[in-house]
């Protein structure tokens, strides 16, 4: 009898869905993974291949162009993707980005960007972090100032996800400084053509080598007077606060399938390795660590389904899916460093899966907030 992996949240079509996944992941992701990470990016056509299989926005209304699915669906895309360490395409940000547009954009945004990011058309990126504000939005300073009916944008971002091959980016810049939070927008740029917007750096990273990572450079840009979201200014701290929820979620999701993963992976290879005439997965301390880790993994997954049903449901807080984003990210790097160890030193090879979701796995307990601004906004829950 196998440990079983199953999701309480899974249904017949959801299954037919994973299976489309899947394909796709291994005929079109997997075998240009390698390229990929050399790269420093997936390039644009596979996001229009994702966006023609109806891959992309799978959790946005029909009517704009989405897949009509909800959150399970993307949460499919996230988990398969994680299980391979496939970090080329951060879909995730995509969603988020396509979330920001439907729950706060007004008709004409939406009408305009959201089919285009369904089609893989254009990708989406959220310019928050700069040099000196990373967890702490309120300080940021990036100024974007409205002259003769128009708005000029100064300033520069950094650790932007999907930041160079993006077209549209959802740049947070303070429209009134003197207000704090409450003089906080989010303005958006269409880089194509747009004299001022430059893309720095792809930046080196330690993992997630084949997703582009960039700094992004506002030199005046301008944008027209309807280019705030939602088409009022001043809003922008209230839709960052309120999509929390479903961006930490799906890195819960992704660090619990990428759990999944490196186990499965570490299975197949103690079976295998031999040492002092019998395979290792036979040493009791091999056991006993497998053990170990399909219990976080059981653990886990009764408590990430339940954040998938409730984020479903409409009743996701903020504080439970900073739990799922805490407690999933810290134990990915338990689980996947004791993965290693069990490799030995096949396991410091780049050519190994868990090699690279060890250093993959170290961004998931910074980015989407720190895990220290996480207990923060679980302390005061309680």
């Amino acid at each position: 009898m196998t440990i079983d992996l199953r999701r309480s949240w899974m249904d017949e079509d959801l299954e037919l869905f994973r299976d489309n996944a899947v394909r796709f992941i291994e005929t079109e992701m997997l075998p240009h993974d390698e390229a990929a990470r050399e790269a420093g990016n997936v390039g644009h056509a596979i996001w229009r291949k994702a966006g023609e299989l109806g891959l992309l926005c799978v959790d946005i209304p029909e009517e704009y162009g989405g897949g009509g699915g909800d959150f399970r669906h993307e949460a499919i895309l996230h988990e398969e993707m994680a299980r391979r360490a496939l970090s080329g395409m951060s879909i995730g940000v995509h969603s988020i980005v396509a979330h920001y547009f439907l729950n706060h954009g007004t008709d004409a945004q939406k009408a305009h960007y959201l089919p285009r990011l369904a089609r893989g058309e254009i990708v989406g990126a959220i310019a928050m972090t700069e040099p000196g504000a990373g967890s702490d939005l309120q300080g940021v300073r990036t100024r974007a100032d409205r002259v003769e009916g128009v708005y000029r944008i100064n300033g520069s971002k950094t650790f932007i996800s999907n930041g160079y091959l993006a077209g549209v980016v959802l740049v947070v810049a303070k429209t009134d400084p003197s207000q704090g939070a409450k003089g906080t927008s989010i303005l958006l740029v269409d880089t194509a053509d747009c004299p001022g917007f430059r893309v720095g750096r792809v930046l080196d990273k330690m993992g997630l080598k084949a997703q582009d990572t960039s700094e992004l450079f506002f030199d005046d840009v301008t944008v027209r007077s309807d280019a705030v979201l939602g088409g009022k200014e001043g809003q922008g701290f209230f839709q960052l606060m309120g999509d929390l929820p479903y961006e930490r979620l799906i890195i819960g999701v992704a660090s619990l399938a990428a759990m999944e993963g490196a186990f499965l992976a570490t299975l197949d290879y103690v079976r295998e390795r031999k040492a002092f005439g019998k395979p290792i997965a036979e040493f009791q301390n091999t056991k006993f660590k497998l053990a170990e880790i399909a219990t976080q993994i059981k653990v886990g997954r009764a408590f990430i389904d339940r954040c998938v049903e409730d984020l479903v449901a409409g009743r996701l807080d903020t504080a439970t899916a900073s739990m799922a984003k805490l407690w999933g990210s810290e134990a990915q790097g338990r689980v996947v460093d004791e993965c290693v160890q069990l490799f030995g030193g096949y396991g410091y090879m780049n050519e190994y899966l868990v090699t690279r979701m060890y250093t993959d796995a170290r961004i998931q307990r910074i980015f989407g907030g720190t895990n220290e601004i996480m207990k923060e906004v679980i302390s005061r829950a309680l």
